[in-house]
């Protein structure tokens, strides 16, 4: 399979493709049970005698559930096909994009979309673009462009602070007005979420329908791409992530920091930046809470391991970086306030925190919020924890549990 890398600089090889949310991650190791171990762990018979999980009944239960509906996950891989959408901007040229969530709930149901009554909220400066849909059913974007030639280039800090990196510049960087996201004009006006994977190519320049991806010309996180002559299907890496201690995934595509959208694979989109954050599920909000740990155990063989420290540090059996295994906020299923849109949301356990071994795994919102309550867990350098300004777009996949 190839990673989703391109042109990586400096530092150990296995230093030099790691990132912030664990995309080219490696199947899960004995300790990252992502997904989790069967049901029949530990009992006298096979899964073959278990029934079906309980979500087949009521997707809020436990079990696996597609939320993307309208792509196939390969679990073992932790990648997800899409299909593949042509279409062009006001000024001349096309792009290449997929569509992952909007705030249209008829049409998210008919699509296989993920609803997010959220999006509504996100048009503020340049976050949101206006698309017009064409008798031909191709969508026209009024502005925005997404340059894939630049080279991807992160090198991890000095150990054991790895996080953050010395050097981070990502790999594609959008215009100061490009966001995924747009409004229908001439559709109801409803917002889509809607993230540029190639930019002015032909479907030709960019069939690698076997592999062997140049990332110069697509998204970093593209691991196949077949592309027609209005659509076709692309296959995007994965990150493995907790959601109320369920374990779950999702693909991350663009970030409004560079260093963030560096370490991600993902594309710098400054506006993105213009989304009004800190507010999380108060009124009139457009994000949801992410999660990530600075200091987190660390070791390859560590149940307990998680963080960017060991995210920039640690590589599995096979030789390919481990995920920090971060946590997030609200699902589709399992809260009413999901967004695509996360607000950045940094921790740093405290010097007396690690020593008295309180420094563990987290997998759930609140079970972080406690130890940030008890000043377990603070912001960089002890400031207050909260809000980085940073938005990340990372559309949720599916959940395993």
């Amino acid at each position: 399979m190839s990673h989703p890398t391109k042109g990586l600089r400096g530092g150990a090889a296995l230093l030099g493709v790691l990132l912030l949310s664990g995309s080219a991650v490696s199947p899960a190791s004995a300790a990252d049970p992502i997904p989790p171990p069967p049901s029949s762990t530990g009992t006298d018979i096979p899964l073959t005698y278990q029934g079906p999980p309980p979500s087949e009944v009521q997707r809020s239960l436990v079990g696996p559930v597609k939320l993307l509906r309208a792509g196939t996950v390969d679990q073992a891989e932790l990648t997800v096909t899409l299909p593949l959408y042509r279409g062009a901007l006001k000024d001349g040229g096309n792009v290449w994009y997929i569509l992952t969530d909007t705030n249209d709930e008829r049409n998210a149901e008919q699509l296989g979309l993920n609803f997010s009554a959220k999006l509504g909220y996100a048009d503020q400066g340049n976050a949101v673009r206006s698309g017009h849909l064409g008798g031909d059913g191709i969508v026209t974007f009024d502005r925005g462009t997404v340059d894939f030639s630049p080279e991807r280039v992160v090198e991890p800090g000095q150990a054991p602070d790895f996080f953050p990196p010395a050097k981070a510049e990502p790999g594609s960087v959008g215009s100061a007005d490009y966001s995924p996201l747009f409004r229908l004009e001439n559709g109801g006006g409803y917002f889509y979420n809607a993230p540029v994977v190639a930019s002015d190519v032909t479907a030709d320049q960019i069939d690698f329908c076997t592999g062997n991806v140049d990332h110069s010309l697509v998204h970093d996180r593209v691991v196949k791409i077949c592309p027609e002559a209005d659509g076709g299907t692309v296959t995007l890496q994965m990150t493995p992530i907790f959601s109320f201690a369920r374990p779950a995934a999702y693909i991350s595509t663009e970030a409004s920091d560079p260093m963030v959208a560096a370490l991600d694979n993902g594309t710098y989109a400054p506006a993105l930046g213009d989304v009004r954050t800190g507010a999380d599920d108060g009124a009139f909000s457009a994000v949801e809470r992410l999660f990530p740990i600075v200091n987190g155990p660390t070791g390859a063989d560590n149940p307990q391991r998680q963080g960017l420290n060991s995210a920039l540090s640690d590589v599995g059996v096979d030789g390919k970086p481990l995920p920090p295994l971060h946590v997030i906020g609200g699902l589709p299923t399992l809260a009413l306030d999901y967004s695509p849109l996360w607000d950045l949301n940094l921790g740093v356990w405290t010097k007396d925190a690690i020593e008295k071994d309180y420094r563990s795994r987290l997998i759930d919102e609140f079970q972080l919020l406690a130890f940030v309550q008890g000043g377990w867990l603070t912001g960089p350098d002890g400031k207050p924890f909260g809000s980085t300004g940073i938005v990340v777009n990372c559309p949720i996949i599916m959940r395993f549990l």
